[in-house]
């Protein structure tokens, strides 16, 4: 046994000391002493080289991040619409805020630029009502959602919607501050 567990621990040393040497790691610079700036390589010649692809077959991509830059995927950029990936309601309203529009309007424009990315609409709803009632209600709040994202320019075919109802809550509670959190739909993209 101690034989078993002397060759696991080796391998994993080995494992790790081969990623270092080969440079297989994220490279970082000191957001303390270098501002805000964060470098990651692309490895894709690395991976190939060594036999190793991700479970997509996609390569890594060069992703910088500065004071007033952001390359990489536009999905990821905080300081994009496209970041915010959950819609609030009020409550027992299907009705879409006039706050999240443009919020709605960038999801629409990509996926009408992307036409192989799917959106899975999940519903949600607070505590009060019944069981039946709420999976309706986030139901509705969910083809609310899908209705504008195709009214600017999605597809019907791009979406799964999916109500779970008061069964998954965001925050746990049983007061309004609770409740607000749990009255959404999570804008969840599934292929890319």
């Amino acid at each position: 046994m101690k034989l078993f567990k002397l060759s696991v621990v080796l391998f994993i040393l080995m494992w790790l000391s081969a990623c270092t040497t080969l440079g297989l790691g994220k490279k970082d610079t000191d957001a303390a002493t270098d501002g805000a700036e964060v470098a990651v390589e692309d490895r894709s010649a690395d991976s190939a080289s060594i036999g190793g692809d991700n479970a997509s077959g996609d390569a890594e991509t060069t992703v910088i991040v500065g004071e007033d830059q952001y390359q990489g995927d536009e999905l990821n950029d905080p300081a994009s619409p496209l970041s915010n990936r959950v819609v609030y309601f009020e409550y027992d309203s299907s009705a879409v805020r006039q706050e999240d529009q443009t919020t709605l309007a960038a999801h629409a424009a990509y996926m009408g630029e992307h036409q192989n990315v799917t959106m899975r609409l999940i519903g949600h709803t607070d505590e009060r009502g019944s069981r039946e009632y709420n999976l309706a209600l986030g139901e509705r709040r969910a083809m609310a959602i899908r209705q504008i994202l195709m009214l600017h320019g999605a597809d019907i075919k791009q979406f799964q919607v999916t109500s779970f109802g008061e069964e998954r809550p965001q925050a746990e509670g049983h007061d309004e501050s609770a409740w607000q959190q749990n009255r959404r739909v999570e804008l969840i993209y599934v292929g890319q």
